[in-house]
């Protein structure tokens, strides 16, 4: 029995990983292949069952993951962020919640023939959108700095908003002996709120002062704060049902918002945990629904699924944004994503069990309704979303071809100056103001701050910027550079000067580790100070055209020819010559290189 389970739970984690690298691979949101893939491999192939698999432990394992993931999303939440969008997230935090309840509740109400009461519960489930869902759609779609933050904020916060909705509505419509509704439901909030807040904010206070006097050594502060999210969350939710999740919530926005000490390494754990437990929990999650249950989606129930995207979204939209900075295009793309996740499912399986056991009627339908919403939100949301978004102009491309430059020097603004005149989009940041202003008169983007600056990332514009190139003299400040940013575009596209001596390839006992840098640019021997010196000495950039100016064959044979970027002649997009990858050049293609 001990070594099914075994094999199980590695069958999960394997079919998690490869979903999410397929996902990578297509270029499609990861939670529908997640879906799918959890579809096939429970009630299409019969091979995974999560009830047998796990039993008892199933449904709380999913409540202690889903409080992770939004401790994780927590962190992500940065006040400086609402001074630019506290208006349109509150609103949609408090009226949008509203709309979104009623709307949802009358529509199950007509449409699917389900008692007020039922209706009534389920219209609250769905107000959840869940971080589990946005975040990955935000990093595929890449909207604009604005519009991200909105959904950001609206996904995180709104999950413990609308479990604890969900609970209300449970307690206060479905168990007849709590007394007056009214009343249940407003000392409801009000417990939760104290109990759920400030359990968390304690709980942050906590960690904070024990990290900050040393008392907790750096090995233990990951577990640390593991523990201390599994202990808030089990005591909150045994004082208050279903509190947890706002504790956990707030915990997590007391830790990022806080200057006392740094807590990027806890950020950067939660992360790699996430991704494990979203493709574990939607894997678990999909295989439980039965042939059965899928047949009960009916036409009713794509009805239903089309009124939440097609009215109840931008009718919340739309209401909630009244009065506010956003343009109409904005609001129509705020209307396109609301995509449910993992909370929404969780909640509504848990729930179902307990309807069942009273015998509430429809309570089984519950389940595959939300599935085929889930799947539904998330497939059209993330397949027609980032084409809306890129034909509105409010987000990036999938392959964004844009370049951070990291360093203001002269030869840095040359290849910049290259880059953007050949449609490449530019961004410049150093910490000197005489290379600032420079880079400024050459209409170059350009601020002047510190690569290594917690809050140097709301100042980029990340839609449209896929790489980042590290140019500095300081081979330290580059590699921390590439490593920062390794979270945001991957290992592949974050490049650095090579760190070597000008003698060759010879490491030096004190360089910063190979894992620790970034890609070496151009070759080893070009360092900063070889280009520099090779720049000083007569050397120029010259672009040339591949087959007409030169061979692609003789590029890396000419002497005194250092190709730096190729540019596709139809796609414009760049390739960067690396030390250790040479990029492959084709006829008429624009070749920049350095020429002595």
């Amino acid at each position: 029995m001990n070594e099914t389970i075994i094999i199980g739970i590695a069958a999960v984690i394997l079919l998690g990983t490869v979903a999410q690298w397929i996902a990578w691979r297509l270029k499609m949101p990861s939670i529908l292949i997640l879906l799918l893939t959890g579809f096939a491999a429970g009630p299409l192939a019969g091979w995974l069952n999560p009830d047998q698999l796990l039993g008892d432990v199933l449904f709380p394992f999913v409540s202690m993951s889903t409080a992770l993931i939004l401790y994780e999303g927590g962190l992500s939440l940065k006040r400086s962020e609402l001074s630019h969008v506290g208006k349109p997230v509150r609103n949609l935090l408090t009226i949008g919640v509203f709309i979104t309840w009623v709307a949802s509740a009358l529509l199950a109400y007509w449409l699917l023939g389900w008692s007020w009461r039922l209706s009534a519960l389920f219209g609250a489930i769905l107000t959840v959108t869940g971080p589990t869902v946005i975040i990955p759609l935000l990093r595929f779609i890449r909207p604009s700095p604005q519009l991200s933050s909105i959904l950001k904020w609206e996904g995180i916060v709104v999950d413990p908003i609308g479990a604890l909705l969900a609970v209300l509505v449970f307690e206060a419509l479905l168990v007849s002996d709590k007394g007056d509704p009214i009343q249940v439901a407003i000392l409801g909030i009000l417990t939760t709120i104290f109990v759920g807040g400030g359990l968390g904010y304690i709980a942050a206070r906590i960690l904070v002062l024990f990290f900050r006097r040393y008392w907790i050594p750096d090995f233990l502060h990951n577990p640390s704060s593991l523990m201390m999210v599994f202990t808030v969350y089990a005591i909150s939710n045994h004082i208050q049902e279903e509190s947890g999740l706002l504790a956990v919530t707030v915990m997590g926005a007391a830790l990022a918002n806080q200057k006392s000490v740094p807590i990027r390494h806890i950020i950067e754990f939660k992360e790699i945990l996430r991704v494990v437990l979203i493709s574990s929990l939607f894997i678990l999650l999909a295989a439980r629904v039965t042939v059965d249950d899928l047949q009960l989606i009916n036409v009713s129930a794509l009805l239903f699924l089309a009124g939440l995207i097609l009215i109840v979204r931008p009718a919340t939209v739309f209401l909630s944004t009244i009065g506010t900075s956003l343009k109409w295009k904005d609001k129509l793309f705020l209307s396109w994503m609301a995509p449910r996740g993992i909370v929404a499912a969780a909640v509504t399986s848990i729930f179902a069990i307990q309807l069942e056991q009273n015998n509430i009627e429809q309570a089984s339908e519950m389940v595959p309704v939300m599935f085929a919403v889930i799947v539904g939100t998330v497939a059209l949301y993330g397949i027609s979303a980032g084409f809306l978004g890129r034909m509105l102009g409010v987000a990036g491309d999938q392959d964004p071809q844009g370049v951070i430059v990291v360093g203001g020097h002269y030869w840095a603004r040359v290849l910049a100056k290259i880059l953007q005149d050949n449609k490449i989009r530019v961004q410049m940041i150093d910490t000197n103001p005489y290379h600032v202003t420079a880079c400024r008169m050459l209409d170059l983007p350009a601020i002047q701050g510190n690569i290594l600056d917690e809050g140097i990332q709301e100042q980029l514009d990340l839609s449209t910027t896929g790489r980042i190139m590290a140019l500095t003299s300081n081979d330290e400040v580059n590699s921390l550079a590439a490593l920062r940013f390794t979270e945001v575009f991957g290992r592949s596209e974050v490049y650095q000067i090579s760190p070597y001596s000008d003698q060759g390839v010879t490491k030096d006992k004190n360089q910063v580790p190979r894992e620790l840098r970034g890609r070496c640019l151009f070759d080893h021997s070009l360092t900063f100070s070889a280009f520099s010196r090779r720049f000083a000495e007569g050397a120029d950039i010259r672009k040339m055209i591949v087959g007409t100016d030169i061979k692609p064959a003789e590029i890396m044979k000419t002497q005194g020819l250092t190709p730096l970027f190729l540019i596709d002649r139809d796609s414009k997009k760049l390739s960067i010559y690396t030390a250790e990858i040479q990029a492959q050049a084709d006829e008429g293609d624009l070749l920049v290189a350095l020429h002595d």
